[in-house]
């Protein structure tokens, strides 16, 4: 019979794409620290550009990935963070602003003002999945990041909200209960990659992430500690497939085979080699070059790119993202990619894999697994701010992370 976990010193992650499901089981060592006990991996069902399209088969495929991770960690899971992604999330700047009764900011002073940051207009079917403090300001003057026990008469707050579509966010819930996982909370999966893949010095001078999922693509800036910027692009690494496979005429599954093996996004004349596949209906071999295939990818992978530019020119992000560009997930994988990507947006680029410490390092510092891995990493920041109840913690910190778990409002 496999034994419980405690919920108090356990930490369990649910990546849930639309290519693969993920598992992360991990017991707290310490504040700051965790150690992975369970890994449990499925290949996704029932899923489309991040959203649940059909409820049995994800039901399924979550499933087996909890079963998975508890056969590894020997024991059953109670509980999960969940990741959340898809062309419903949108983001909202917003300012709220609070008059200072004492002349002193207190706690309720801030509470108050962050309250008034989230009090933005929505239609009824979306609701604020995070809410994320930028920047306080003391009489209109003086930014600071805390504000608590300094001396003004007014006090402004510019936030980040990040909003979701109700319903599908309800099906993603329901789908990991019926599989036998309570959900703890639900966190935005590039909040969730960018606690895995980004230094503290990149988010604090400016950086921009693109985590590149089998449905979306999912862009977001870190500047001064906090994010500054959030888009989805329904462009990832099923329309690279797709393209293989229509332009082809072969199985997805060979056109999967033949991305990850000889696929990259830069054409080359030199080299010039012959691909053999199997037809659509497997009835004969058919052949290819390494050319052809290179610029299938090339057109889709500048697609994407470009919308991602077109994002950074339309807002002039650029300014805030000095450190260059991040790519994160299974996408980032792609040969040339990153390559690609500096050319296109005139900045440098790197590949972001997790700075995973545990006795699975190897295995999970890979771009795959950046959600998952960062999913943890949210969720023990989390737990280790909470706990901190004697004042130690920055206020700014302590509620943002204490904000009412979504999950708990649509139940």
């Amino acid at each position: 019979m496999k034994k419980r976990l405690t919920p108090s010193n356990t930490l369990v992650a649910i990546d849930v794409g639309t290519t693969k499901i993920c598992v992360l089981v991990a017991q707290k060592v310490g504040n700051n620290l965790c150690e992975i006990i369970g890994i449990g991996r499925s290949v996704s069902h029932g899923l489309s550009r991040g959203v649940v399209v059909d409820v049995a088969p994800a039901v399924h495929a979550i499933k087996a990935a909890v079963q998975e991770a508890e056969l590894m960690a020997g024991c059953s899971l109670e509980s999960a963070y969940v990741g959340i992604s898809g062309a419903h999330i949108s983001a909202h700047c917003s300012t709220g602003m609070v008059p200072i009764k004492q002349g002193l900011i207190r706690e309720h002073d801030v509470n108050r003002v962050l309250a008034a940051a989230r009090a933005i207009p929505l239609p009824e079917d979306e609701q604020i999945i995070h809410s994320v403090s930028q920047q306080f300001i003391i009489d209109g003057k003086h930014p600071v990041r805390d504000p608590l026990n300094m001396h003004g008469v007014r006090l402004e707050c510019k936030a980040h909200i990040i909003t979701g579509n109700i319903t599908l966010v309800k099906n993603l819930i329901m789908c990991c209960q019926a599989a036998g996982v309570k959900v703890r909370d639900i966190i935005l999966e590039p909040i969730a990659s960018a606690e895995a893949v980004l230094s503290p010095d990149e988010q604090e001078l400016g950086v921009g992430i693109l985590d590149i999922g089998g449905g979306t693509s999912d862009f977001a800036i870190y500047q001064r500690g906090s994010i500054r910027h959030t888009k989805i692009f329904s462009i990832a690494g099923n329309l690279f497939t797709n393209d293989i496979a229509l332009c082809l005429r072969t199985t997805r599954d060979e056109a999967e085979r033949i991305k990850k093996e000889m696929g990259t996004v830069i054409p080359t004349a030199t080299a010039n080699e012959f691909i053999e596949f199997k037809s659509i209906d497997e009835s004969e071999i058919k052949t290819a070059t390494t050319h052809d295939l290179s610029s299938i990818l090339n057109a889709r992978a500048e697609e994407l790119l470009t919308a991602v530019n077109e994002e950074i020119s339309r807002f002039n992000l650029m300014p805030l993202m000095p450190a260059g560009l991040v790519l994160t997930g299974g996408g980032a994988l792609l040969k040339g990619l990153a390559t690609r990507s500096q050319q296109i947006l005139g900045t440098s680029v790197r590949t972001g894999n997790p700075r995973a410490l545990s006795a699975f390092k190897e295995e999970l510092s890979h771009p795959l697994y950046a959600t998952s891995y960062g999913l943890l990493l949210y969720a023990l920041k989390q737990s280790a701010q909470s706990s901190r109840a004697d004042g130690t913690t920055p206020v700014v910190s302590r509620i943002f992370w204490r904000m009412k778990s979504w999950v708990a409002e649509l139940f």
